[in-house]
């Protein structure tokens, strides 16, 4: 069970790739994570990553394909898997079937959590985050028990500006420009499937295991 997230930045993907994870025993893959691991441990893959990363350039799209298949490879991927920020966009979505298919492989399912624009921001400037332990809260859904102040530490909790209106619309136009084409993509490859991201997030993700079959 081969399976990429796909969804605005904000529609709650990652974390119904993290339920979908516990439910299914697979691991939920992150490419940052990724990245993260083989800088930290010092692989080949790694420092190759490395060297474009400390000269602020993008990691080609090559090289995060062979450090992602290197990662899904090992054991504990033998039943499947989760990819959550990967592929972002058209050319990175060819390099990974095309790497895919070389080892007699491809993707399952593309869940692509549909959340409209005007939710989306409304979700995300209502965030709030905890400058002292990182806790994050929303005003409407997930309020502090005293406003403004965190109930784990007590530290003042803040919107972050990745968070702001203006910073949320700018990654909404990034995402439609580069992102939202893979949906075709994957529609193409008889993939696609859709789920309603605006409702509950226990509903979201009821729907998306009926997608799964369990």
């Amino acid at each position: 069970m081969k399976i990429i997230m796909l969804g605005a930045p904000g529609a709650g993907k990652g974390t119904q790739a993290k339920m979908i994870a516990d439910k299914y025993g697979i691991p939920h893959i992150s490419t940052g994570d990724i990245f993260r691991t083989n800088i930290k441990e010092g692989t080949k893959l790694g420092k190759e990553a490395k060297e474009y990363m400390d000269q602020g350039r993008l990691v080609p799209d090559e090289l995060t394909v062979k450090i992602l298949l290197d990662r899904v490879e090992k054991e504990d991927c033998k039943n499947g898997y989760v990819l959550d920020g990967f592929p972002r966009t058209i050319p990175q979505a060819e390099v990974l079937t095309d790497a895919l298919g070389k080892v007699g492989d491809k993707i399952d399912y593309a869940i692509n959590v549909e959340v409209p624009d005007k939710n989306i921001i409304s979700r995300m400037s209502g965030r709030r985050a905890c400058l002292g332990c990182g806790s994050t809260y929303h005003l409407e859904y997930n309020p502090t028990k005293k406003e403004g102040i965190c109930d784990s530490c007590g530290s003042e909790t803040v919107l972050r500006d990745d968070d702001k209106a203006e910073t949320v619309k700018k990654r909404l136009l990034v995402y439609h420009e580069q992102t939202h084409p893979l949906i075709e993509y994957y529609k193409k490859q008889s993939v696609l499937y859709e789920v309603d991201g605006t409702m509950d997030m226990q509903d979201v993700f009821q729907a998306i295991a009926n997608i799964l079959g369990a």
